[in-house]
């Protein structure tokens, strides 16, 4: 398992043939749109990086992600902080630059994007609820500790589509329980509107299509607390964007063009999902934390199929490549009422999460 940064023009004119084959995800095309592809990532070759990261800061965000599944457990409840402070980007490389991801990530993702604004999506309506079924497997260790993997097992989500305010926005059903998933706002709030911390298919619509500009929004609208990796809160924003949401199929190719300007991604060739399933993977790794985040796509239909973050260094939690977390889309699909399953029959949990409640994102 190879990461692939920027390399010798001649090994990134190779990693272009590899990465264009005439196959599947050509097909499909408009007449000479194929060649103009070819053109532009030609020019991407030969074009200078201008632009580099600044120096990473160590991020806190996986050891609160932690904390929070601790709390999920004990007080039966997913809670989602939000963050204040948020900041503009301003001068940031991230924002305006031009692609600066690795040679192979650029082209990858450029393919990727191709596939998504093919794609034939139904629009979602405020009042209905995206369902996704994951299988998944997590860290259970403390952070710093020596990684101890959790059992694999399906969890199923539901996101409210509501534009208006909510405080309880959908639910979670994991090992036979029901969890609501609630935002946390300030007392006497009305809830948190559809946005970039609670997202819903009519809000991603609204977002520009232009890469560079979708891009200079994610990084106005993503918050970092303290010395945290602007780029990677970013990348991990927009990975949560992909696993979890519905979107237009406009947006789905803007976000990936957008992620191929994120400084410090790179392709891996080989990367296994919490399925089984082998794919090629978009990476960036979080070089304080000692962590790199890859979303794995199917190396033949570049369909997503799920995401790992796996140590990228050796350190007292265990030997680089050891895998923290993993997980696998099985299934994605709209649905009308919050506990229904894709078949269009409710299939009760042993929590409260089917009933109604204040604040509820219930039809």
């Amino acid at each position: 398992m190879n990461a692939t940064p920027a390399g010798s023009e001649q090994e990134e004119r190779a990693e272009l043939a590899r990465l264009l084959p005439a196959g599947p995800v050509e097909r499909g095309l408009p007449p000479g749109l194929h060649s103009h592809h070819k053109d532009v990532l030609m020019q991407l070759i030969d074009r200078e990086d201008d632009v580099r990261s600044p120096a990473g800061a160590r991020r806190f965000s996986r050891p609160v992600l932690l904390a929070a599944s601790v709390a999920v457990a004990v007080a039966a409840t997913l809670t989602v902080g939000l963050a204040s402070g948020r900041q503009e980007p301003g001068g940031h490389p991230g924002a305006t630059a031009p692609a600066t991801a690795g040679r192979g990530a650029v082209v990858t993702l450029d393919r990727i994007a191709a596939v998504a604004l093919r794609g034939d999506v139904q629009p979602v309506k405020d009042g209905q609820f995206v369902y996704v079924r994951t299988r998944i497997a997590e860290n259970e260790a403390d952070w710093g500790q020596p990684l101890k993997p959790g059992a694999l097992h399906d969890r199923e989500t539901w996101f409210s589509q509501d534009q208006k305010p909510l405080i309880e926005y959908g639910m979670t059903r994991e090992n036979g329980d029901d969890f609501p998933i609630r935002i946390l706002v300030p007392e006497g709030s009305a809830g948190e509107p559809a946005g970039i911390d609670r997202p819903t298919y009519t809000w991603l619509a609204s977002l520009p299509t232009d890469p560079g500009a979708l891009l200079k929004r994610l990084y106005a609208e993503t918050p970092v607390e303290g010395e945290e990796d602007h780029d990677q809160a970013v990348f991990d924003r927009i990975g949560e964007l992909v696993q979890e949401q519905i979107m237009p199929s406009a947006t789905a190719a803007a976000i990936y063009r957008a992620t191929a300007r994120i400084p410090g991604v790179t392709e891996v060739d080989d990367a296994v999902d919490a399925a089984g399933r082998h794919g090629i993977a978009i990476a960036r790794e979080d070089t304080k934390m000692g962590l790199r985040t890859e979303w794995i796509f199917d190396p033949d239909s570049l369909e997503y199929l799920g995401a790992r973050t796996v140590l990228s260094r050796d350190s007292a939690m265990g030997k680089a490549g050891t895998v923290f977390d993993t997980r696998a889309v099985l299934e994605r699909a709209v649905v009308d009422r919050r506990g229904d399953e894709p078949s269009g029959k409710p299939k009760s949990g042993s929590g409260d999460g089917s009933g109604s409640r204040d604040g509820s994102a219930q039809s």
